[in-house]
C-alpha cells in the first residue's frame, strides 16, 4: 500500500505529520490498507533523516499494522536517519550506504 504526500491519494486516508529539516511534512496512508496483525515490509528508495519512514512505521501500526522490518536502495547513515529508525525498534536493510566522504 502506498504511503504518499498529503492529497495525492483518494479515497478515505490517515495522516501522520513529521519533523523535516526545515519544518514539516505530512504522509497519507489509506485507512482501510491493513487489517489488524497484519505485518509489514516498510521500502522507501531513501533514509536520510528517517522522518518519512518513522511516520510511515507510526501510520502503519494505527491502522493495525505490525512493522516487522524497513529496507531502502540507499542509506545515509551519517544523517542519522537509520539509527533512529532502529532506536525505534525497527530493522533497516539498505542495499547501499554513502558516508559524507564517499
Amino acid at each position: 500500500m502506498p504511503v504518499r504526500k498529503k492529497g495525492k491519494l483518494p479515497f478515505r486516508t490517515i495522516s501522520e505529520t513529521y519533523t523535516l529539516e526545515y519544518g514539516e511534512a505530512e504522509v497519507e496512508l489509506h485507512s482501510d490498507a491493513f487489517k489488524a496483525g497484519d505485518r509489514i515490509l516498510i521500502v522507501d528508495d531513501l533514509i536520510a533523516t528517517g522522518g518519512t519512514m518513522l511516520a510511515a512505521a507510526k501510520l502503519i501500526s494505527r491502522s493495525g499494522g505490525q512493522v516487522v522490518e524497513t529496507a531502502t536502495i540507499v542509506d545515509l547513515p551519517d544523517l542519522g536517519g537509520s539509527q533512529r529508525i532502529r532506536e525505534a525498534g525497527y530493522g533497516v536493510f539498505a542495499v547501499c550506504s554513502f558516508t559524507e566522504d564517499e
